[in-house]
């Protein structure tokens, strides 16, 4: 499978990169001036609770709102996150990057927008929504329903206009000043000037030994006016230092403005100005460079260099040249290197990939190269060994791809290609399922209302469908979606699809109250499953009689059908179903009373729910293991993961199992009254208060590592993260701590920072005493 070559990421939890999992970027070390517009913005949002920084592209909105979230967010006990739209290109996907942004699940919820509201109606946080301006109307309407149902809420939006809703402050961000036309007084104040700054830094760091001299003031100077004091157009200006001077910059440019103003010397508008720039940057770059550059653009976000040796290449760029060209143009400033994890990827600024995006249908490669990114992303989406061991690593590659698969479904949506996008929307089943399962359903369901795929492809997709209307306990959805697949089945002549389907549209008839029919499909399901070869269907079988009998609260079938479907789904290697297996038999065990049999299940079958990263799942069983210490004689531990459960089931809106639910409320009420009304309400508060990794921790037996967190720091960090602190308070510096964590510094560095912002303190040797003070 292609996408495994790219390295595993380093964590239980899909590890994502520190601009898109939420807590702010350390994007502040490269910020440069912008002091009036950060005092503006900290006293408008002591006024306001949104604060809207508008303006051109390429004047340094994203950063200037990071450093000012940055600068405040120790403010706010929930802290700061930043959702980036930029590579979202649908509306209806604005709640989930958001959601995203927050690591909410989109994964039970029947509507996620209500998810996010309820989520955020108690919390204390700031966020930054950046890039707003294509996506104005949904933005719009998502912002005014936090600002009403979350009044601990704050938002700093960057758009290039406002969004125009009640309580906007909007504070206009300008490029650099420029400097004075005629130079007078010293270097040292020149070297003052924002815009001089910018330059003289990003021209440094190109290469390596630039300064601001008496020999090239005047020349730097006019290169800032001429560049309009724009920030992108700076730093591209800046870079070619490294083969230039600034006086021959100056004159390549002046000749370039000249073009562009009739050859005299009027004012360029500042996009045309921006637009300039990039163009001369682009004309100095080599032809195999210029393919790739405006190839890249069919990319919505993040791409690996796989990504880019399959897409950008043809029968003119051989694939192993392109990392020596991605370099090269990461070093001319024109494609950001941007990690995620241990892995390498790029992007486009946005302006960059709208010059990009021109480029590309000047040379009528636009239909070619997309074709080539919608087929490429369906190959590598239908690689895995779908439920096999490596599940968890194709679920990570298709989170760090997501952006990119959206754009290539919503390509297929515009130009009827009806066979690839429905193709590709029900080989991401395991994603939808896990991850997202009402935008797969949104996704599938605009493809089947579509003529032009196969009848083969067609089949599986309505199979698909009506699999995510069931996890979302959608039977109106699920059972005609799962009845059309059953007949389409049957009439293709498709045993493998007609038993899935018929297990699922059992439990979906069953949902539904309707226990005749669902035992009916599911007698058929298993006359279709004699060869003994068909494992899939036979593990389709077992969890739909599992759950089945779970209706009926027949504990026994259900003890004998998980544990022999466990047996089959570990022979198999099928990860996701043996999960699935171990839920329903340690579920089932503890409900029968077998407490010393349910303890190692439940810690098996969390431990795989962990590696999944599945959510519903980490609830469910967490809530198990606060009825089995409950029942165990250790009321305080279940009422704390009774509280941690809560939590996470907010995280994601699931609800109690039906059948389980009148024995986990039991069980809840002895808890309470064996600790006392007061008691209890405290270690649930205790248990709320934890993050999702301290709850499975302490679910999973480390009690020592979870209380103290609750004990000093009320559950705030990540598991990974306490284990940063305690090596801080050691003593060992970040590139220490990375070799004994087998981590990159970098991403210690990230750690670090992310418990400073948690903990709200300022220095390491907080952090030591903190660590100090919780034993």
């Amino acid at each position: 499978m292609r996408m495994l070559r790219t390295p595993a990421l380093p964590s239980v939890s899909m590890a994502r990169p520190a601009r898109r999992t939420g807590n702010l970027p350390a994007e502040t070390s490269s910020f440069i001036g912008r002091r009036r517009e950060l005092a503006e913005v900290r006293k408008r949002l002591t006024e306001a609770r949104l604060v809207t920084l508008t303006g051109p592209g390429g004047v340094g909105k994203t950063r200037l709102a990071v450093r000012a979230a940055t600068d405040l967010v120790r403010g706010f006990r929930g802290g700061g996150w930043l959702v980036e739209l930029a590579e979202v290109g649908d509306p209806a996907l604005v709640s989930n990057a958001v959601m995203a942004a927050l690591d909410l699940r989109d994964q039970a919820s029947a509507d996620p927008e209500h998810l996010l509201l309820s989520y955020l109606a108690d919390k204390e946080l700031l966020l930054v929504v950046d890039n707003c301006e294509h996506l104005l109307g949904a933005v719009a309407a998502l912002v005014t329903g936090v600002m009403k149902a979350a009044p601990g809420v704050r938002v700093v939006a960057t758009s290039r206009e406002p969004l125009a809703v009640p309580g906007e402050h909007v504070v206009p961000v300008p490029p650099f000043e420029l400097p004075a036309p005629q130079l007078a007084g010293p270097l040292a104040r020149l070297a003052q000037n924002e815009a001089v700054m910018l330059f003289v830094a990003r021209a440094a760091a190109a290469s390596g030994m630039f300064e601001l001299t008496p020999g090239n003031q005047a020349a730097v100077a006019d290169l800032c006016r001429r560049l309009d004091g724009l920030p992108l157009a700076i730093e591209l200006a800046a870079v070619r230092t490294r083969v230039l001077t600034p006086q021959q910059l100056l004159q390549r440019l002046s000749d370039r403005f000249g073009l562009l103003s009739g050859g005299g010397h009027a004012a360029v508008p500042r996009q045309a100005t921006l637009r300039t720039t990039i163009e001369w940057s682009h004309d100095l770059l080599t032809d195999a460079e210029r393919a790739v550059l405006r190839r890249t653009c069919v990319f919505a976000g993040r791409f690996a260099l796989e990504d880019a040796e399959s897409v950008c290449t043809s029968g003119d760029l051989a694939s192993s040249r392109v990392l020596d060209l991605l370099s090269s143009l990461v070093d001319k400033s024109l494609v950001v290197k941007e990690d995620a994890g241990d892995v390498a990827c790029y992007r486009l600024h946005e302006s960059m990939r709208e010059f990009a995006r021109l480029k590309l249908r000047e040379a009528a490669e636009e239909d070619a190269v997309e074709l080539r990114c919608a087929q490429y992303y369906q190959s590598e989406c239908g690689r895995p060994a779908l439920a096999g061991e490596r599940l968890d690593e194709w679920l990570a590659w298709v989170g760090l791809e997501i952006d990119n698969i959206r754009a290539v479904l919503a390509w297929c949506l515009a130009r009827a290609d009806v066979q690839h996008g429905t193709e590709l929307a029900r080989s991401l089943g395991w994603y939808w399922m896990t991850h997202a399962t009402t935008e797969g359903s949104r996704w599938l369901s605009e493809f089947l209302a579509l003529d032009g795929a196969t009848s083969e492809a067609r089949a599986w997709a309505l199979f698909m469908r009506g699999f995510l209307g069931v996890l979302k306990a959608d039977p109106a959805a699920a059972r005609p979606a799962l009845r059309a697949a059953v007949a389409a089945a049957r009439e293709l002549a498709l045993p493998g699809l007609l038993t899935q389907a018929l297990c699922m549209g059992s439990v979906a008839e069953d949902m539904a109250g309707d226990h005749a029919a669902a035992w009916s499909m599911l007698d058929e399901a298993q006359l279709t499953t004699a060869d003994a070869a068909d494992v899939p269907g036979r593990l389709a079988v077992l969890q739909a009689r599992s759950l089945h009998a779970m209706f009926q609260a027949d504990l026994d079938t259900v003890l004998s059908a998980s544990q022999e479907g466990e047996r089959l789904a570990r022979k198999a290697g099928d990860f996701y179903r043996r999960q699935a297996m171990l839920i329903n038999l340690a579920t089932a065990t503890l409900l029968a009373g077998r407490l010393d049999q349910s303890a190692p299940l439940l810690a098996e079958a969390l431990q795989a729910a962990r590696q999944l990263d599945d959510r519903v799942a980490q609830f469910h069983l967490v809530y198990a293991c606060g009825c089995h210490a409950t029942l165990s004689g250790r009321p305080a531990l279940g009422a704390k993961l009774f509280g941690a459960a809560d939590t996470m089931r907010s995280e994601v809106d699931a609800q109690v199992m039906q059948f389980a639910a009148p024995f986990m409320d039991r069980v809840r009420q002895d808890a309470a009254a064996a600790l006392g009304a007061a008691k209890y309400a405290a270690e649930l508060e205790a248990g709320k208060r934890l993050d999702r990794d301290a709850a499975v921790g302490l679910a999973l037996g480390q009690p020592a590592r979870a209380a103290t967190l609750d004990r000093a720091g009320t559950g705030l960090l990540g598991e990974r993260e306490a284990e940063v602190a305690r090596l801080v308070a050691e003593g060992l510096t970040n590139k220490e701590i990375g070799t004994r964590l087998f981590i990159s510094e970098r991403t210690v560095d990230s750690h670090v920072r992310a418990i400073l912002n948690k903990l709200g303190f300022s220095s390491r040797a907080q952090i030591a005493a903190w660590v100090a003070a919780a034993g």
